[in-house]
């Protein structure tokens, strides 16, 4: 049976805006207060997934969240009505505004860790939402992220929805941005790599002194369990702490995995020997040939990865067998960065070619290629089940770039997110996106 990688990006959302929110995100927290344009932001990232769609990659659509999130302002104090509470919290707690207007939703790379079939206990498709408790603005998208999901994995013959882990410390998880998937066949039986950048409860791990570790190795444990994962098809690696350290606040900051390949830097982790052993070996047991592409500090230095995103690139295989990067303009603009990769296309090896996609937008919000998309394995079947409304095509990318334009702003700062307006303008082009993607009833506005 056929099997496929599908990558299912997430659209950027109408309150798109650079609050700053993201400590330990360089390019966050860089640009923050500049004004934003939703409606371009929205539009460069469904030209990336159009571009794969015409590629022939299968392509999906991930809807971003309603915001302001009125019930997460109602949450901590704020009363009246909708219109009130937003004014309330522009007059009392602007922080707090920001933080419920975020359209951080957008990087679906943070919505879920997946598990395939192949991989799991009961031969079903496991989901589990990512908790995201190390930021507020995004802590509180986990229950509408598990609707949508819901919503798109409805057959429970194929498809398994976890909760999020528990809301502590202990138990941080930032989804599949700290989680790769090895394998020969995407419908074969695969390796599954969490890193994790702390340990809640043994003191043998470092930890980074100036930027918290957000993925916790419990709560990659807690996820492999969920998932009924076996322990030879599981590996867990500590990330570096230094580089966490440097702005790398996700793995998928400096390195990315895809079929039998990990590209990474040579910085990127802890005890990197043992480690890519560990993945050859158990990749080897079940016939596949584990092989990585190291990038040396000496050719790109860290803080040229973190300004290029070099490593928040997708990793897509070709029919031919051969691999093709999805860069952002950023690494073309970073001179070592770029030629790096031109000597790496040159020497005919693993990656034979580069594509740059223009994804500004998200880019100076801390987010690249690899960010906007959720990567889950399927076979034929599996796909059949999917909800046919949020596999991408030419006439489905025509009817988002229309809605687009229909209902977003060219331009967003601090001061229009107290405007009640904007949380009408959301809900009207939300309410309308749930029947175009045939999502139903997911968002809180339409339940309550």
């Amino acid at each position: 049976m056929k099997s496929y990688e599908v990558n299912f990006d997430g659209l950027v959302g109408p309150t798109h805006n650079y609050g700053g929110l993201s400590f330990g995100n360089v390019a966050s927290q860089s640009n923050s207060q500049q004004h934003s344009n939703p409606k371009e932001a929205a539009l460069q990232g469904l030209q990336k997934m159009k571009a794969l769609m015409d590629m022939g990659f299968v392509q999906g659509v991930l809807a971003p969240q309603e915001r302001p999130d009125v019930a997460a302002l109602r949450n901590l104090g704020f009363s009246g009505t909708d219109a009130q509470v937003i004014q309330q919290a522009a007059k009392d707690a602007m922080p707090l505004l920001v933080a419920s207007c975020s359209a951080s939703s957008m990087w679906v790379a943070n919505a879920a860790t997946v598990s395939p079939s192949a991989d799991t206990a009961d031969g079903r498709v496991h989901f589990t939402a990512a908790n995201l408790n190390c930021k507020y603005h995004r802590s509180i998208e986990h229950p509408t992220t598990s609707r949508v999901l819901g919503a798109m994995f409805a057959d429970q013959k194929h498809f398994a929805h976890h909760a999020a882990l528990p809301a502590v410390a202990q138990f941080g998880d930032e989804g599949a941005a700290n989680h790769t998937r090895f394998c020969r066949e995407y419908g074969e039986a695969g390796v599954e790599f969490f890193v994790f950048g702390r340990s809640a409860f043994d003191p043998r791990y470092p930890a980074p002194q100036k930027y918290p570790a957000r993925q916790t190795l419990e709560a990659s444990q807690a996820v492999a369990r969920l998932h009924g994962l076996k322990d030879d098809g599981v590996v867990y690696a500590q990330q570096n702490p230094a580089v966490i350290d440097a702005g790398v606040f996700h793995n998928d900051v400096i390195a990315v995995g895809n079929g039998e390949v990990l590209f990474y830097h040579e910085d990127a982790f802890l005890h990197t020997e043992q480690m890519l052993a560990e993945l050859q070996g158990k990749l080897g047991k079940l016939g596949g040939n584990f092989q990585s592409v190291c990038v040396p500090r000496a050719q790109v230095s860290v803080e040229d990865a973190v300004r290029s995103y070099l490593f928040n690139s997708q990793l897509l295989s070709r029919a031919d067998g051969s691999m093709l990067l999805i860069v952002p303009e950023e690494c073309r603009a970073n001179e070592r960065v770029w030629q790096y990769l031109q000597n790496l296309t040159a020497a005919g090896g693993l990656i034979r070619e580069v594509k740059v996609f223009d994804l500004k937008q998200s880019m100076q919000n801390g987010g690249g290629p690899a960010c906007l998309r959720l990567r889950v394995a399927l076979n034929e079947t599996e796909l059949a089940a999917v909800n046919p409304g949020v596999i991408m095509t030419a006439p489905l990318y025509d009817t988002l770039t229309q809605w687009v334009g229909k209902h977003y702003r060219d331009s967003l700062r601090e001061s229009d997110l107290a405007d009640p307006q904007l949380l009408l303008e959301c809900r009207t082009a939300l309410d309308e996106l749930t029947q175009i993607l045939k999502l139903g009833s997911v968002y809180p506005f339409q339940i309550n």
